[in-house]
């Protein structure tokens, strides 16, 4: 069972009607790829890279994941990298919690980990920054999905990467420091959100 605030929040998400025509084509490379490995029997592994792997990269990663959940999509992995290795920005870890998911540190320092739950009984999603070939994240057969437009072009070659999908995002950084803050990353979180759920109801079992 999805805890309580988050079943509200994805129940105001309103997948079928806030994705724009424009964003769908962005969006149709993924959801073929992930149509092609359910029909397979296949696996699918999804990493989310971006620059830093702070911010959109695990939004997406996140969101990616309680989708997949969502719609019974079974054997969906969702893994997030960058190019170079930072923290998770706190501010993300509060977004989260405030629309609705369960998150707790299980390691401090400069770079924490965190463990991520949508419900009680599903797996935690672990979150911290690592680069996008960490030993953490898969080396083959997966697709990798560019969430910014910088590691998008700082990325010539993923290695191992089945398939090199850009889904970029405007970068809620921008607002850190600002009375806008909470509101701009509660609104990247809800867009990211909205589009992993389209994505994920586009698919057929």
């Amino acid at each position: 069972m999805i805890y309580p605030i988050l079943s509200t929040t994805i129940s105001l998400l309103d997948w079928e009607g806030r994705v724009s025509e424009e964003r769908k084509a962005v969006l149709l490379p993924l959801i073929n790829f992930i149509q092609e490995k359910v029909h397979a029997g296949q696996q699918v592994n999804l990493n989310f890279i971006c620059t830093h792997n702070s911010r959109r990269s695990h939004l997406s990663q996140v969101w990616a994941q309680t989708a997949a959940w969502f719609f019974n999509i079974q054997d969906v992995i969702c893994y997030s990298g960058g190019t170079e290795e930072t923290a998770l920005f706190p501010k993300v870890v509060e977004t989260l919690i405030s629309q609705g998911f369960t998150v707790f540190k299980i390691s401090e320092g400069e770079n924490p980990v965190y463990a991520i739950k949508a419900s009680e009984n599903t797996a935690p999603i672990i979150g911290f920054s690592k680069k996008y070939d960490s030993t953490f994240n898969p080396v083959s057969n997966f697709a990798a999905i560019m969430t910014c437009s910088q590691a998008d072009a700082g990325c010539p070659v993923i290695a191992g990467a089945e398939k090199r999908i850009p889904v970029t995002f405007e970068d809620p950084k921008s607002a850190d420091g600002s009375p806008e803050q909470d509101e701009v990353y509660a609104s990247r979180s809800v867009q990211i959100a909205t589009e992993m759920f389209y994505v994920f109801s586009q698919i057929n079992t």
